[in-house]
C-alpha cells in the first residue's frame, strides 16, 4: 500500500499542512492494509481519528461499484455510487455531528485526486437526523456512515438490512471507553457479531484515549483477542491545579453546587480567552450560567450553556461558537466531554469533583486539543473533603492510574431486544443465532436455558405474561424462520430500541417563540401556571401545557425553581476513591505535600483530635447518641455503589428493629 495512489495522496495531504504522520498512525495504516482489527489507545488530541479514518481511506479507495445492483435496489432506484463500506460508531448525538466533519474535510481533500474516493459519500444517522435525509439514506446509505448504537441497531430491523449492511467492511466504535462499561456497549456488540456473520472479514477498530484494561477492553469490542493493539505515547504536557478557598476551615463539608466559589472562577475566567466550565448534573449548570451571567452581565453573547436537554439548535449555535472562538466560556455538562474538536478552548474548569480519573483526562483533553499544545484543567471543590480528592486526581493522573471498564455480563434484557430486532431484519434461526450471540464478550457463557428462556419471552411472554397477546412478538414461519407478523409491534419495537432508561419528557418552548428542549414530564407536572423556573439560562414562567409542550415566558423579577433531572448521583471511582485514602494516610501521618492538602490540614487536624482519619488500613467507626438511639457511622471510602452495597448488608444482618434504618 506504500506506492499507492491513495497512499501517495495521503502523504501529500499531510505534507501540505506541514505535517508528519505519528509511528502510531502508520502502524494503523500497516495493520489496516493487513486486513486486521484493533484498538488504538492513544493520547487525547493526538491525532486518533486521522489513524483510523486515513487508513481506511487507504484501504478501501479502490473498491469497485457493484457490478449490478440487486433486484430491490433496482425497484427503489437506488442512485450510483460507492455502497456502505464504513460504520463510524460514537456514543453521543452531538459528538456524531462534528465526527462526520472532521471526516468529510480529508474525504473532500483527496477526492479530487484520487479517482475512487471521488465517488464516496459521508453521513450521519443519529436522533438530530433530519428527515429528508432520512428518506434519502433508506435509497441509499452513504458510504460511511456516522452513527450511534441505538440508530445501528434500528438499521438491523430493515427487512432488507443483510442487504445493504452486508457491504460494511469497517466499524470503528469511536471513544470505546463510553461504551464498553454498560449496556450500550453490549447492544453494539451484539450489533457487529451480527455484521460479522454477515462479512467474515470484516475490519472492528476501537478508539479510546482513558482505558485501564486494554487486553480486555479489545477482546470485549473484537469478540476474541485475536487483534492489533496500537498505543499511540505522544508527549503533551497536563496541567491539574486547583481554586482553593480563601479560608477552608469556614468552607463548606457538604453541598454540591460550590456557589461559594463564584469570585475564583469568574477571575479565572477573566483571564482566559476561551473555557469550557464543567459541572456534573445538568441543573448544576443552569445555576452556574446565571451565577456567572449575574456576576458579570457584560458577559451577555459571549457566556453560553450547553447540555444534552438544550434543543438541537441551541447546541449547535454553541458547538459552532466555541469553534470560531466568539465565546468566553460555556457552562456545560458531559454533552461537551467527548472528542469534540474545539481548538480555542485553552483551559477547563471543573465544578466539583470529577468522581473519576478516566472523567478528569478526558476533559481536560477538550483544552489544548492538538499534538503539541498543553492542556489545563482547573478543579473547583464545592465542599472541603473535595479538597482531598482534588489532590488524589492528580496524584492518580501522575501515576497513570486509570479505571478499568468491564462488559456488563449476559444481560437479558438487550439480548431479548436484540433477538426482536433480529426477527424484524430478516427472522432468524434459534440455533444459528444462539452461535452468533455466543461470539459476543457478553454472552460467551450463555447457557441454554437462559437462551431458551429469552426464546419464550419474545414468543409468548414466558410463563408470566403469555396471557396478554402484546407479548406475542416473534413466531416461527412454516419454514422455522422467527419473524414479527404484527406490523404494530413492529413499530412499538422501532420506537423504543435502546437502553438508556429515561423519564418521559416533555418540550419546552416560548409561546409564540422558539423551542429551548426538553424537560422531564414529572417535573413541569408539578408546576401550576405562573410557576418560574430556570432552563436554557433564561428565568421563564409557566402559562400551560398543552400537547405536550410545556409553553413559558419569561419572568419578571421572581424567584425561580431549580429544575431536577434524574441521573445525578455520580459514585466516586474506585481509583480515585483509593489515591483519597492515600492522601488521608499522609494527613494522618502530619504530612501535607499538596497545596489542596495543606489548606485543608486545620480540619484534618480536627479530626484526627477529636477522632481518627481513615486510611487504607483503617476503617473509621464513628457513634452518636440522639434522642431516636444510637447511630453508627462507617467511611468505607468506596464509592457510591459499594457503600450502597455495604448498608444493604448491614440491614439485613442487623436487628429485626432495625432494618431497613441503613444509608448511604
Amino acid at each position: 500500500m506504500k506506492g499507492s495512489p491513495a497512499a501517495r495522496a495521503v502523504a501529500d495531504w499531510f505534507a501540505g499542512r506541514g505535517w508528519k504522520p505519528f509511528p502510531f498512525q502508520k502502524q494503523v495504516w500497516k495493520a489496516m492494509a493487513e486486513g486486521r482489527s484493533g484498538l488504538l489507545h492513544a493520547t487525547t488530541g493526538a491525532g486518533k481519528t486521522y489513524a483510523v479514518w486515513l487508513g481506511a481511506l487507504q484501504a478501501f479507495a479502490a473498491i469497485p461499484p457493484p457490478a449490478e445492483p440487486p433486484p430491490s435496489a433496482r425497484r427503489r432506484a437506488v442512485p450510483p455510487g460507492v455502497p456502505l463500506t464504513v460504520l463510524w460508531i460514537t456514543p453521543m448525538r452531538a459528538l456524531a455531528a462534528d465526527t462526520l466533519k472532521a471526516l468529510q474535510a480529508p474525504l473532500d481533500a483527496l477526492a479530487p485526486v484520487h479517482a475512487g474516493l471521488a465517488r464516496w459519500t459521508a453521513g450521519a444517522r443519529t436522533g438530530d437526523t433530519a428527515g429528508a435525509e432520512r428518506s434519502a439514506q433508506t435509497r441509499r446509505l452513504p458510504t460511511v456512515l456516522v452513527t450511534t448504537p441505538e440508530s445501528l441497531s434500528l438499521l438491523l430491523t430493515r427487512a432488507d438490512a443483510q442487504e445493504v449492511l452486508g457491504t460494511v467492511q469497517l466499524v470503528v466504535a469511536d471513544e470505546w471507553h463510553e461504551l464498553i462499561g454498560n449496556k450500550r456497549g453490549v447492544q453494539l456488540q451484539l450489533a457487529l457479531a451480527r455484521l460479522q456473520g454477515w462479512s467474515p472479514a470484516l475490519r472492528i477498530w476501537g478508539m479510546s484515549a482513558t482505558l485501564g484494561n486494554l487486553s480486555e477492553a479489545m477482546d470485549t469490542l473484537l469478540g476474541h483477542g485475536d487483534g492489533v493493539m496500537v498505543q499511540g505515547k505522544v508527549e503533551k504536557r497536563l496541567v491539574v491545579d486547583t481554586l482553593l478557598p480563601d479560608r477552608s476551615e469556614r468552607f463548606s463539608w457538604a453541598g454540591h453546587l460550590g456557589l461559594r466559589m463564584l469570585p475564583q472562577v469568574v477571575q479565572a475566567l477573566e483571564e482566559t480567552t476561551t473555557a469550557l466550565v464543567f459541572v456534573n448534573v445538568r441543573s448544576q449548570a443552569e445555576l452556574w450560567y446565571k451565577a456567572i451571567l449575574d456576576a458579570r452581565p457584560d458577559w451577555a453573547g459571549s457566556l453560553a450553556i450547553h447540555h444534552g436537554s438544550l434543543d438541537r439548535g441551541v447546541r449547535e449555535w454553541v458547538e459552532a461558537g466555541l469553534k470560531a472562538g466568539s465565546l468566553r466560556a460555556v457552562v456545560c455538562t458531559s454533552s461537551l466531554d467527548l472528542g469534540v474538536d474545539f481548538l480555542p478552548v485553552q483551559r477547563v474548569l471543573q465544578i466539583g469533583s470529577p468522581k473519576g480519573v478516566a472523567r478528569l483526562l478526558q476533559r481536560a483533553g477538550r483544552s489544548g486539543h492538538a499534538p503539541g499544545r498543553p492542556s489545563r484543567i482547573t478543579l473547583v471543590p464545592t465542599h472541603t473533603l473535595e479538597l482531598v480528592e482534588a489532590a488524589a486526581a492528580r496524584a492518580a493522573v501522575q501515576a497513570g492510574e486509570v479505571e478499568m471498564r468491564s462488559s456488563p455480563r449476559r444481560p437479558v434484557d438487550v439480548l431479548v431486544q436484540h433477538l426482536v430486532t433480529v426477527a424484524l431484519g430478516g427472522g432468524f434461526v434459534p440455533e444459528a443465532l444462539y452461535d452468533e450471540v455466543r461470539r459476543t464478550a457478553a454472552y460467551r457463557d450463555l447457557p441454554a436455558e437462559i437462551w431458551q428462556w429469552c426464546l419464550d419471552f419474545v414468543r409468548h411472554g414466558g410463563a408470566s405474561l403469555q396471557a396478554y397477546p402484546d407479548y406475542r412478538r416473534v413466531v416461527p414461519d412454516e419454514e422455522g424462520i422467527w419473524r414479527v407478523p404484527d406490523a404494530r409491534l413492529a413499530r412499538r419495537h422501532r420506537a423504543n430500541i435502546g437502553t438508556i432508561v429515561s423519564d418521559a419528557t416533555m418540550a419546552v418552548q416560548i409561546q409564540h417563540g422558539a423551542r429551548l428542549g426538553t424537560m422531564e414530564e414529572s417535573f413541569l407536572a408539578r408546576l401550576s401556571p405562573g410557576d418560574c423556573f430556570v432552563f436554557a439560562g433564561l428565568v421563564v414562567e409557566m402559562v400551560e401545557i398543552r400537547d405536550m409542550t410545556a409553553y413559558v415566558k419569561r419572568a419578571g423579577p421572581k424567584r425561580p425553581t431549580v429544575p431536577r433531572w434524574g441521573g445525578s448521583r455520580m459514585p466516586l471511582s474506585t481509583v480515585l476513591a483509593d489515591f483519597t485514602l492515600r492522601q488521608l494516610a499522609l494527613a494522618d501521618d502530619h504530612r501535607f505535600a499538596s497545596p489542596e492538602m495543606r489548606a485543608v490540614r486545620p480540619l484534618m487536624e480536627v479530626q484526627q483530635r477529636w477522632s481518627a482519619i481513615p486510611t487504607p488500613g483503617t476503617l473509621l467507626a464513628e457513634t452518636l447518641r440522639t434522642r431516636e438511639g444510637w447511630h453508627l457511622f462507617l467511611y468505607p471510602f468506596a464509592g457510591r455503589h459499594a457503600h450502597l452495597g455495604l448498608a444493604s448488608l448491614f440491614a439485613l444482618r442487623g436487628a429485626p428493629g432495625e432494618i431497613g434504618r441503613a444509608h448511604v
